[in-house]
């Protein structure tokens, strides 16, 4: 099945961009750097290559800070609006973690799994049939393959 381009873009709409290639991966996150920078209670990982991002409108700046505990966590935001799209992890470099909420049409989004699920919020129950992980999965593959395989 070929992947039809989702567009996206921040707030003000001055920084738009498409996405033109199937995720990796898509799942929900509970961690609680997750529930403090979102200010929600939890958010949605998608996964994807640099190469699948393709710029139509604006350039997003990079952003930055260094965490409590030396991590260092790297954004890619609007210079206007300040709407983060992705970030830009440290140890990938040729991948971004998309915001999917910036995505224009979010009704597609399925998570295919939950990580940090003990510190999700106890009112939260998880579908049936995902995979869940207590903290950090040491493998990703099951998330990649729960999502190239999901029904569609």
């Amino acid at each position: 099945m070929e992947f039809e381009a989702r567009p996206g873009g921040c707030v003000c709409g001055a920084v738009r961009y498409e996405l033109v290639a199937d995720p990796v991966t898509l799942y929900a996150c509970h961690c609680t750097d997750c529930q403090t920078e979102t200010g929600a209670s939890f958010a949605l990982s998608m996964i994807v290559n640099r190469e699948s991002l393709a710029l139509l409108r604006g350039s997003p700046e990079p952003r930055g800070c260094r965490l409590e505990d030396g991590r260092e966590k790297r954004s890619e935001c609007c210079p206007r609006c300040n709407t983060s799209l992705w970030g830009v992890p440290a140890r990938y470099p040729e991948l971004r973690n998309l915001h999917p909420g910036t995505l224009d049409d979010t009704a597609w989004l399925e998570p295919v799994g939950h990580i940090w699920t003990r510190s999700a919020q106890p009112w939260l129950r998880l579908p049936p049939g995902v995979l869940g992980y207590e903290g950090q999965p040491d493998d990703m593959l099951p998330l990649v393959r729960a999502w190239k395989f999901r029904p569609r």
